[in-house]
């Protein structure tokens, strides 16, 4: 069986970096991190295979530990943080169709 190529770009990925942490408070700490979603929008993830570069969201170190070592789903993690369960996937695809459109233009 041929193993599938996780898509991926760079560019996207230093742009997301670049951005305030999505669930900014004041807990707030340390640069801003990529996160690849647990449960991508679009795409999947393989097993021990994180989703690929259009499934991102910024998120500070501290929120990135939380939602790993606390939460281990981001449904809970951004429900805690009183926004929607699927707030992320939502974001991540926002974020993706923005950078494409930058492209075309």
């Amino acid at each position: 069986m041929k193993k599938r190529k996780r898509f991926e770009c760079k560019p996207h990925m230093q742009r997301v970096s670049e951005m305030r942490c999505c669930v900014w408070d004041l807990s707030c700490s340390g640069m801003t991190q990529v996160h690849h979603l647990l449960k991508p929008w679009i795409g999947e993830r393989g097993m021990s295979l994180r989703a690929d570069d259009r499934n991102v969201i910024p998120l500070c170190r501290h929120h990135h530990q939380q939602l790993h070592d606390r939460f281990g789903n981001e449904f809970k993690f951004f429900e805690a943080h009183f926004l929607a369960p699927t707030f992320g996937q939502a974001l991540a695809k926002r974020l993706w169709e923005d950078y494409e459109n930058e492209q075309v233009d």
